[in-house]
């Protein structure tokens, strides 16, 4: 598929079937990490109303997905992920899109994403889909132990 070539595949809820599939590219862009649990992720935001995780498949393959939530005072996005083969294809900005349509249906004021400072890449697709850095800091604290391996 040439890179002028647009996918012009559905946008779908993901199903309890989906998890291996979604969680494998997940996997795949880098975007797992031991201390959190790409299963439990899963199957939390698939069965609760405040979250939802949509994918995009040709055939039968999943080859993009992301995770939206809504905790009643702001909107959040996860694990926005493209199968390396359709990156460029704007699969992600697709998924982004459906992302906001579903926050502003919750009546969602706001959408926050967390990219990691190392990831430039990231950094610049973002600002180039208008959304723009935050002077805030992230804190954290662990309330059960973190998994490190």
């Amino acid at each position: 598929m040439s890179t002028d070539e647009q996918v012009q595949f559905d946008i779908q809820s993901a199903t309890p079937a989906d998890l291996s599939q979604t969680i494998a590219l997940w996997t795949q862009a880098g975007l797992t990490r031991p201390w959190n649990d790409p299963a439990s992720d899963f199957r939390q935001a698939i069965r609760t109303p405040t979250s939802e995780i949509f994918i995009i498949r040709r055939n039968t393959e999943i080859i993009a997905s992301v995770m939206v939530g809504y905790e009643g005072h702001r909107g959040w996005v996860y694990y926005l992920a493209t199968a390396d083969a359709y990156r460029g294809q704007g699969l992600g900005q697709r998924l982004m899109q459906k992302c906001e349509a579903w926050l502003l249906a919750q009546n969602c004021p706001k959408l926050m994403l967390m990219v990691r400072t190392s990831n430039s890449a990231v950094i610049d697709y973002y600002e180039g889909l208008g959304y723009s850095r935050s002077d805030v800091v992230t804190m954290e604290k662990w309330l059960r132990p973190k998994v490190t391996n």
